[in-house]
């Protein structure tokens, strides 16, 4: 698999990231076999995080015999320095690591938040000097809101933003334009989730009667390949450096199998005619 510079980070990665929630709920064992096929592919960039259930556990047992080959990314909840001292050191020790290539505060929902991890007492105050020791080699951002990402910049220079990128929330709204030109107007990677995903659940009984339990929102159908590519043309197109698909093997596998198609052969107007047919389909229904 070929890699893609992230941002400015000097990091070589995988145009897929495998997110931690694949290893989640689906025991050691899969977890195991999970990893090495994502490694037997080329997968070196792997993200995880505290809310994920057991996934740190999980992750960490699986990436042993690979950690010092991929970049590990952690993220942290909180924002205030105590509790984040105590999560990222049991962060650590489930993960067996001594050190987060990619630190991130995680899932910035407002502006108060961002100002709040800011606050004296607040979490930067914790992670900026371990970034600038060296334990936090990278620090990010993983933001809902985009009020809160460009708020977020301005008061730091993260090296990396973990934002949705998605066909029907850009096509719709703009939805993430205005992050990804400040990202790389700062020389920030882009990791971008949500690229597969059609619209929110509908209710906690679809959720559960799909094939995707673990995904926060419900992606596109498993057999519309197509309509799926040009999801992730799209995300591709609005400048993401990798993608991280939606939380269990079956998307993770299928953006695996599919990226050198989505690199090769870019978004086009066939997958325009696809993707804005779907949008008429779904606008009416929430996203979030």
């Amino acid at each position: 698999m070929i890699k893609r510079m992230l941002g400015n980070t000097g990091y070589e990665v995988s145009p897929v990231a495998y997110g931690g929630i694949v290893s989640m709920k689906d025991g050691q064992a899969n977890s195991d076999r999970y990893v090495s096929w994502a490694i037997d592919r080329g997968i070196n960039y792997f993200d995880v995080a505290p809310l994920y259930g057991d996934a740190q556990e999980k992750l960490g047992h699986s990436l042993r015999p690979y950690r010092k080959d991929v970049y590990l990314a952690c993220k942290t909840f909180t924002r205030r320095a105590a509790e984040a001292r105590r999560e990222l050191k049991e962060s650590m020790r489930l993960l067996q690591t001594d050190y987060f290539d990619n630190y991130q505060m995680h899932s910035l929902q407002s502006v108060d938040e961002v100002e709040d991890a800011f606050s004296k007492g607040g979490v930067m105050g914790l992670i900026a000097p371990l970034w600038e020791k060296g334990d936090l080699r990278k620090l990010g951002i993983t933001c809902h809101d985009e009020a809160a990402a460009l708020r977020a910049m301005e008061l730091f220079d993260f090296d990396t933003v973990l934002f949705p990128l998605n066909w029907h929330m850009h096509i719709g709204r703009g939805f993430g334009g205005a992050v990804t030109r400040a990202a790389k107007e700062r020389g920030m990677g882009v990791l971008a989730i949500k690229g597969l995903i059609e619209r929110r659940w509908l209710s906690d009984e679809e959720r559960e009667a799909s094939p995707f339990p673990k995904s926060w929102c419900k992606p596109i159908d498993l057999e519309d390949k197509r309509l799926r590519t040009a999801a992730l043309k799209y995300t591709l197109s609005l400048g993401a450096d990798t993608l991280i698909p939606p939380g269990d093997f079956v998307n993770f596998a299928f953006a695996v199998e599919n990226i050198d198609e989505c690199l090769s052969r870019p978004l086009g107007d066939e997958d325009m005619r696809l993707l804005k047919t779907a949008y008429e389909n779904v606008k009416e229904y929430p996203f979030f």
